[in-house]
């Protein structure tokens, strides 16, 4: 199964209101922020949203694409990807595994909850 693109880009940051502040002055709209320094951003023009999470000064920070699909258990990883993490729930609600492309940068697939979790 094919994934629906990429719907969204984590951009993990060491300090959560200039980063925001940087993507607003680039025209993008702050949807929800959290209460641990995280929140999404997307542009009024379209494209991905934006996720922005604040990490602590001593921990790198990243960029992970991350790309949909529409049932997890339909979903086989290209062969030259490593799965990292197979599906688990998480947090927001949904799906997520996260692999590495060929170079080692990290793709979070990310998919719907199954229809009786979802509901409930």
């Amino acid at each position: 199964m094919a994934t629906e693109g990429i719907q969204g880009l984590l951009f993990e940051t060491h300090n959560w209101g200039k980063t925001v502040a940087f993507w607003k002055a680039l025209g993008y709209v702050l949807e929800f922020e959290t209460d641990h320094h995280s929140g999404q951003l997307r542009h009024p023009s379209g494209g991905p949203f934006l996720f922005i999470a604040e990490r602590p000064a001593e921990q790198p920070i990243k960029v992970v694409p991350m790309v949909s699909v529409k049932d997890a258990a339909q979903f086989s990883p290209p062969s030259s990807a490593t799965v990292v993490r197979p599906f688990e729930e998480q947090h927001w609600p949904a799906l997520e595994m996260l692999v590495t492309d060929p170079d080692g940068r990290e793709l979070s697939v990310q998919a719907p909850l199954p229809t009786e979790k979802a509901h409930g």
